[in-house]
């Protein structure tokens, strides 16, 4: 993102308003869904950096390598792995999404907004999926990169994280 602040500066904002705006999802479980879309579409540094930012939110790190090995047997609610489904499906394409889906995601407990936004985290995250991975993005192999980074991210969020990075500073202010 560093190639164009230009650009990054809105995904960012728009990353900030799904992940981490007010919402009846908490952050750790719109991370989540960020998280299985990304591993759905085998994109490493995302399932990695928003798996992490997942973690430190929920504090539960086996939690988040369960969901993206097996979402129906992790420790999560009916409504989320719905939403995962859907999720997972938008991911794939968006026409994979059925009424049937919706209507499970409902019965779940899901409101329209919660089944919007996970289509729209899901739809974002196939689009950041393919531009990190179309640009070859180095990534470090570090985990305790990824902890650090998601505990800046998680107090100040993607704008800030990303603007600090650019500047070359370690925190923001």
């Amino acid at each position: 993102m560093a190639f164009r602040p230009e650009t990054a500066k809105p995904l960012n904002e728009l990353v900030d308003v799904l992940l981490r705006g007010p919402h009846t999802l908490s952050p750790g479980e719109r991370e989540l869904i960020a998280t299985y879309v990304s591993s759905q579409n085998d994109c490493d540094y995302c399932q990695t950096i928003h798996g992490a930012i997942a973690a430190h939110h929920l504090k539960n790190e086996p939690l988040v390598v369960n969901v993206k090995q097996n979402y129906q047997a992790a420790a999560i609610s009916p409504k989320l792995k719905a939403l995962l489904a859907i999720a997972g499906k938008t991911a794939s394409g968006g026409k994979n999404v059925t009424a049937a889906d919706v209507a499970r995601a409902r019965e779940e407990g899901a409101s329209d907004l919660e089944i919007h936004d996970t289509v729209l985290i899901a739809a974002v995250f196939c689009m950041c999926n393919r531009y990190v991975d179309g640009l070859a993005t180095w990534m470090p192999h570090d985990p305790d990169f990824y902890r650090q980074r998601a505990a800046l991210v998680a107090e100040h969020g993607y704008v800030a994280v990303t603007l600090a990075g650019q500047a070359g500073t370690a925190k923001t202010e």
